[in-house]
């Protein structure tokens, strides 16, 4: 009995099957007959935007290689153009750098030409100063000694002159006007 009961409880349990990886063959058939239908819908109509979408990704993509590739392309032409310029700037500083030395060298001489003519014209009008300053000094130098020679001619005079000698002076000039004539 128990083979008996075990059997009519099979053939109503509905999760008991035949096999124990295959389903019910009706399941298998809707099963198989839905995945079909639900399949050739999904290819039909979601198959088109799936394809847009991969062939838009596909562009985009390409497009974002095209834009590197451009992209390597200019930085390369730039790279270049700034070791040119670089070129450029290493020829413009040195040439800068010569005309610096050309001016430096014209300034230099003719400063030095300016201080040597300067240095001339302060040595003539120092040696005139000292021309003048000495024909100055020599006047002056005359003009108190004889001022001087005058105040102290009466007083040597005085001092020096006996009677005597004032009486042989006076003498001695008659004699000379004498002779003289």
């Amino acid at each position: 009995m128990n083979t008996l009961v075990a059997a009519l409880l099979a053939a109503e349990d509905p999760t008991v099957t035949h096999h124990w990886l295959l389903p019910e063959t009706p399941e298998i058939i809707y099963g198989g007959l839905a995945a079909v239908l639900v399949i050739s819908a999904l290819v039909k109509f979601a198959g088109p935007t799936v394809k847009k979408g991969f062939v838009g990704r596909t562009e985009r993509i390409q497009k974002e290689l095209d834009d590197a590739a451009a992209a390597k392309v200019k930085a390369e032409d730039d790279a270049k153009g700034i070791r040119a310029a670089l070129g450029d700037i290493a020829s413009e500083r040195s040439r800068l750098l010569a005309e610096a030395d050309v001016q430096a060298n014209a300034v230099l001489t003719e400063g030095r030409a300016r201080i040597a003519q300067e240095v001339a014209d302060l040595e003539a009008k120092a040696d005139a100063d000292l021309a003048a300053a000495r024909g100055r000094s020599t006047d002056e130098l005359r003009s108190q000694i004889a001022m001087l020679a005058a105040s102290a001619t009466p007083i040597v005079v005085a001092q020096t002159l006996t009677e005597q000698t004032k009486t042989e002076l006076v003498e001695s000039f008659i004699q000379n006007v004498g002779a003289a004539r």
